[in-house]
């Protein structure tokens, strides 16, 4: 109820500086994670013991500011970044924009961030406290040696994370798409790994929703080759559904409401194309209980969002988890592990 009250307000604010405030509103909150995974909602995933299956998605919480806080809202993990090795300051503005009639935000912010020693100062001071916060790395745009810098950041963000999120499909950054191109993601996952350590957290790899069948075919196979914890599918799209609004011509990511069904849908050809070998992790789109439902139903082993948590306030993950509860109890699932791929 506070948050309809106060969002009138915060949409005549510029996109950006709203999200702003939001961060110094959450940085007042004391910390919130659990390690209770013992709730009818809790899941196991690439050896890691979730509380519920609802994550905040990377792009929310750039520079790891405030994931307990996140946590403290009801999320079962929050996902911070994408962080890069150097600090930079992403494109010009604006960059981020409402799309109110659609239910939708497109983004070309370009990985902007404090960079990776500002980064580990912040998540070394809440080493030891409970609760999944994964950390989602990327490659700067001035770098000569992009897996270099992928190497870089594993090596440095390993002993902090619950997971690695490799993040080779922001669309907002030129030329880093190429790096999910077969030929190319072998190299880097070899080299993610390696720097992350035997005893380092588990890897997982963000993908596009742009992806063509053969793509998607060698990406599967890559990530079970490796061994890799997870796919988070997917990233913003640059496709363009019909949108009403009058940002809907702004160049950059989409998501939110119209990228829902395209993201289901290559949740499920991942699916497919792995043989449910490869824990999913859904993302796109997701605004309610049975959004987040039908894409486990599909093959989600965990669903995250953002964009939802911008139209309908804080109290989304409580909601949302709320519902998830229910509608697991309707359909006759004891557990969330036995509801994915059950559609």
């Amino acid at each position: 109820m506070v948050y309809a009250l106060l969002r009138p307000a915060l949409f005549l604010l510029d996109a950006e500086r709203a999200h702003g405030i939001a961060l110094a509103a959450l940085k007042t909150l004391p910390g919130g994670g659990s390690n209770d995974c013992t709730g009818p909602l809790a899941t196991r995933v690439a050896g890691i013991d979730f509380p519920n299956p609802l994550g905040m998605a990377a792009g929310f919480d750039k520079d790891a500011e405030v994931p307990d806080a996140l946590l403290r809202l009801g999320f079962g993990f929050a996902e911070a970044g994408s962080i890069t090795p150097l600090p930079q300051q992403g494109n010009p503005r604006p960059r981020l924009f409402r799309l109110e009639e659609d239910r939708a935000v497109i983004n070309r912010m370009g990985f902007n961030n404090g960079g990776a020693e500002a980064a580990v100062a912040r998540l070394a001071r809440r080493r030891g406290r409970p609760g999944v916060v994964g950390i989602n790395i990327g490659a700067n745009k001035d770098s000569v040696d992009r897996v270099a810098d992928y190497a870089t950041m594993a090596r440095l963000m390993a002993p902090l994370a619950s997971y690695l999120a490799v993040n080779v499909s922001s669309p907002n950054t030129p030329g880093l798409r190429a790096l999910q191109d077969e030929s190319v993601l072998a190299d880097l996952l070899d080299a993610v790994i390696e720097a992350r350590g035997k005893l380092g957290p588990p890897v997982f790899l963000k993908v596009a929703p742009d992806l063509e069948p053969a793509d998607i075919d060698a990406i599967a196979r890559i990530a079970i080759d490796r061994r890799i914890g997870a796919l988070i599918v997917s990233n913003t799209t640059i496709s363009r559904p019909p949108l009403r609004s009058a940002h809907g011509g702004e160049s950059g990511g989409l998501s939110g409401a119209p990228l829902r069904d395209l993201a289901q849908q290559r949740l499920r050809d991942f699916r497919k194309a792995s043989g449910g070998a490869l824990p999913l992790i859904g993302v796109g789109g997701i605004a309610t209980a049975e959004d987040a439902w039908a894409r486990i139903r599909a093959g989600a082993s965990l669903v995250q969002l953002y964009s939802a948590m911008t139209y309908h306030g804080p109290g989304i993950a409580r909601t949302i988890t709320r519902g998830l509860a229910r509608l697991m109890k309707r359909d006759g699932f004891a557990t969330i592990a036995e509801a994915v791929g059950s559609e």
